[in-house]
């Protein structure tokens, strides 16, 4: 799902750019020292998910788990999935540096929505079944907003860019389905091992 470099006009890339900053600015603000290992973690497991990838025009159709990055970290998805795209743009080429705003944005702000609906979640009393639905639709529609992000950032190219933002969603519905049942074993696996990780996010929503 990532943008390829020389694709977005100017005006395209300083906005995105823009607004990423100051997402990313908000995330570091609330990040807990004791927090850094996992939000490492987190930012491994999405760099690693998407080195697997198919080229869709100029986009790539990739696993994301963004959703689960989301829901976990909040706003502070944004500075993990910034790191992670700048490492792989650094080493693999994927996307590119000055895409990087746009990347970030679409990925990260799918990711934060997803929190910001369904982050109650995390709370101790919330059943396994419960958790289970949440986290797949958690991954379905983190894919499937980033996927439509994506669509919407190519259409503001030119009418010449709409069969590619249209591809850029449509290729990406059998990931929407992959990445819900991906995240919701991962967010059951986590539940029983440390739900703390949940929970305190859950708790975070007073600071909005």
């Amino acid at each position: 799902m990532h943008i390829s470099e020389g694709v977005l006009r100017p005006e395209i890339l300083a906005g995105t750019a823009f607004l990423t900053a100051g997402f990313v600015a908000a995330g570091l603000r609330r990040i807990d020292e004791k927090e850094i290992p996992a939000m490492g973690i987190l930012s491994a497991a999405f760099f690693v998910a998407s080195l697997v990838h198919v080229p869709a025009g100029p986009v790539s159709v990739h696993l994301v788990l963004n959703g689960l990055l989301g829901i976990i970290l909040g706003i502070r998805a944004f500075p993990s999935i910034l790191i992670a795209l700048f490492l792989q743009a650094l080493m693999f080429q994927f996307g590119g540096f000055t895409s990087l705003g746009a990347n970030t944005l679409n990925m990260a702000l799918p990711a934060f929505v997803c929190w910001l609906a369904l982050g109650w979640a995390g709370k101790p009393e919330t059943g396994s079944k419960t958790v289970g639905l949440v986290g797949f639709l958690v991954g379905f529609f983190s894919v499937f907003l980033a996927g439509v992000m994506v669509g919407l950032t190519l259409a503001m190219n030119g009418e010449a860019f709409y069969p590619a933002a249209k591809t850029a969603v449509l290729a990406h519905v059998p990931v929407m389905f992959i990445e819900g049942v991906l995240t919701s074993s991962c967010l059951l696996f986590i539940r029983q091992v440390k739900p703390e990780m949940l929970a305190g996010q859950a708790g975070k929503k007073s600071r909005w």
